[in-house]
């Protein structure tokens, strides 16, 4: 249970002063729901005003604060904006401007002949002076005294910085005293601030020392939180599960296995064997071969009596799971079934049944396979693919579904440097798939010019005539009024005019059945050009297709081009990548796209994305939302992350854990930043 002291933080933002049905819309946009979201929605940057007595002191693009005389108002003709005229105290002119709707309340803000103290930034429109949409303007300059330094804060649509900065500061008049939880050695060495005055601080000031100080209570708390997962997981009771090879020994894989490969089995193994459940991390860059570890995993499981499962974020991608390993299977006498949300009637009836009586040993779906009405007779081993797509709740989840906890594996192939793993998944052992399976052709990666545009198309009818198939990926589904943005259902209107019904488009906005029908038609080879948005990401998997075209890839993160361009090279034949740069390229984007046609290894494309862009590209978070963080950003996760860790370790070893005065501040800590199932999970342990 949350600890009282932290109920303030956790009222809803509708208790605050002025906050009604109309301003609660935009706040809950931005997430602003409750107070403790408020006082954590920290500013981008701050704005610093210079008051001055004529504008003879001020340049160009400075913001200031400056006292005006209002002589004349000069209403537009037609659309036009709304224009004050106003002098200085020197006399000089300058332009009050307004737009739209704005305009309406100028007459009122600034009467002809009133004084005015005015705020903003001083521009220049042809040879006058002008200030649009002023950031203040008010009677009397004490207002303004302690605006010098103005946090800018990120809006939502019918939100203003006046009104959030008005919010904000409701806000942190409800901040309680808490214990502190970070080791005082620790602190002493930092010179952080208390949690309060560094929450104070940080929407003040541009102050390191606070906005440090916050981010790293965070990474403490993440890194305390998955501690406990692991030692909460270490003290319950699993199955040992011990497998003899008999069935794996029927597997006729058409290839070889790789030594990263027979090693990560083999450790997969032993966790296997334990008493306390396995909580692995398998990692592994496209194409290395996870699916077959994976595989290798669940057959132990079957093997000593059990049953497995495989979790899929989408449908498509547990459809094609459940194809690949069914043809894996076969002669081996395991039963493999699977279930989804859109499974119905007598087939999903049978399969309950199947899985209640322990006939089917491996189900394969999505989370359809944990809902209530599915019950196992003894599962012993889940596999989670596309592990960021999934949270450590919903990884806990998992634990309701067996009288004993079962053993966990789950699987990524978005690379991940070696900190932000710790990050994402400090709970569980690591297992690296580093080397890649005999026999895979490099794919042939060029950068090419937009202009060129008749020449890549001219070159896919090429392709599609010797019988080859192509993926073409655009960054959004539509062009939008305010981005000129390649988008996938303009590229395929104008493809299958050129193609005609060998054309299809997938996207994340279709209906699962459209999507699915598109996706199998060109599996089937009834199509042959699949246009489509990052939703063919992950988990596609077509060997006849060779060729994939990616444009504008300057709008995406070096981790997530890496991803696209694995759709293509599973097959025996060469394959092509064709990156189509726009005009206007900057120099990160242009570095960008030559380390792609220099490199095709994840884990160092993983390293170069995490320095040129940041780690939001990376874990795919900018696109999905699948951040464990709001304060730290990835540049003090880099820095303070290690810090936090070993300060973690060190409450959990010799500070006495959770039970130890430090141990109750961190507590609190949990439940601040909403890291309480790691209490939760130490409890029920």
């Amino acid at each position: 249970m949350r600890p009282d002291l932290l109920n303030p933080l956790f009222a809803e933002t509708g208790s605050l002063k002025g906050v009604g049905p109309g301003l609660a819309r935009p706040l809950d946009k931005l997430g602003l729901t409750r107070i403790r979201d408020l006082v954590y929605h920290l500013p981008e940057r701050f704005v610093a005003r210079r008051p001055i007595q004529n504008l003879d002191e001020a340049g160009v693009g400075e913001n200031i604060v400056v006292a005006l005389t209002v002589q004349e108002h000069r209403a537009p003709a037609g659309r036009g904006p709304f224009r004050v005229l106003a002098t200085d105290a020197a006399g000089n002119f300058v332009a009050i401007t307004y737009f739209g709707r704005a305009a309406y309340s100028a007459k009122k803000l600034l009467p002809v002949g009133a004084k005015r103290w005015v705020a903003g930034r001083l521009d220049q429109f042809g040879q006058s002076l002008q200030i649009v949409h002023p950031d203040h303007v008010v009677e009397d300059s004490a207002e303004l005294l302690g605006q010098m330094n103005e946090p800018v804060y990120p809006l939502s649509e019918g939100l203003t910085q006046n009104r959030l900065h008005g919010l904000v500061q409701q806000a942190l008049g409800h901040l309680p005293d808490l214990p502190e939880w970070i080791e005082p050695g620790q602190l002493d060495r930092s010179g952080w601030p208390k949690w309060a005055d560094a929450m104070r601080s940080a929407h003040t000031s541009s102050a390191e020392a606070a906005r440090d100080r916050l981010a790293y209570d965070e990474l403490l708390a993440n890194a305390l939180a998955l501690m406990l997962v692991r030692a909460g997981n270490r003290n319950r009771v699993g199955q040992q599960l011990a497998g003899d090879g008999h069935l794996r020994a029927k597997l006729h894989l058409p290839f070889a296995l790789t030594g990263a490969q027979t090693r990560s089995i083999a450790e997969i193994a032993g966790d296997m064997a334990q008493g306390a459940p396995m909580l692995r991390l398998l990692q592994g860059d496209v194409g290395a071969g996870k699916t077959a570890v994976a595989l290798h995993a669940m057959l132990i499981a079957v093997e000593a009596g059990a049953q497995a499962a495989m979790l899929a974020p989408t449908e498509i991608l547990a459809r094609q799971h459940f194809a690949t390993l069914s043809r894996m299977l076969a002669g081996t006498g395991v039963s493999i079934a699977i279930l989804t949300g859109r499974d119905k009637g007598r087939a999903r009836e049978a399969t309950l049944m199947g899985l209640l009586d322990g006939s089917i040993h491996i189900c394969v779906g999505t989370h359809a396979i944990f809902q209530e009405t599915v019950a196992y007779r003894n599962l012993g081993l889940v596999v989670i693919d596309e592990q960021h797509r999934f949270g450590v709740g919903q990884r806990l989840m998992l634990t309701q579904k067996a009288k004993r906890t079962p053993h966990c594996l789950a699987m990524t192939a978005t690379p991940i440097p070696r900190t932000l793993t710790l990050a994402q998944y400090g709970e569980m052992d690591v297992s690296r798939l580093d080397e890649m399976p005999p026999g895979r052709q490099p794919i042939d990666t060029r950068v090419i010019a937009i202009e060129r545009m008749a020449d890549v198309v001219d070159g896919i009818g090429r392709h599609i005539e010797k019988g080859g198939q192509a993926y073409w990926v655009c960054p959004m589904v539509r062009e939008l009024e305010t981005e000129d943005l390649a988008a996938a259902e303009a590229r395929h209107a104008a493809l299958a005019a050129r193609f005609g019904d060998k054309v299809e488009l997938v996207h994340g906005q279709l209906r699962p059945e459209a999507k699915d029908a598109a996706m199998e038609r060109f599996v089937r080879g009834e199509a042959l050009v699949l246009v489509a948005t990052t939703v063919i990401e992950v988990g596609v998997d077509v060997p006849n297709a060779t060729l994939m075209v990616i444009e504008q890839a300057e709008r995406f993160g070096l981790a997530q081009l890496h991803q696209l361009r694995g759709r293509v090279g599973r097959g025996s034949d060469k394959s092509t990548c064709l990156l189509l740069r726009g005009e206007a390229l900057s120099e990160t984007g242009r570095e960008r796209l030559a380390l792609m046609r220099e490199t095709q290894d994840g884990f160092r494309l993983a390293e170069e994305d995490l320095r040129l862009r940041g780690g939001g590209e990376l874990l795919g978070t900018r696109q999905s939302g699948d951040t464990p963080f709001r304060v730290a950003t990835f540049e003090q996760i880099t820095r303070l992350l290690p810090v936090a860790h070993d300060d973690a370790r060190l409450l959990m070893d010799r500070d006495g854990g959770l039970a130890s005065p430090r141990g109750s501040a961190a507590r609190v800590l949990l439940y601040l930043f909403e890291r309480d199932w790691g209490v939760q999970l130490l409890r029920g342990g």
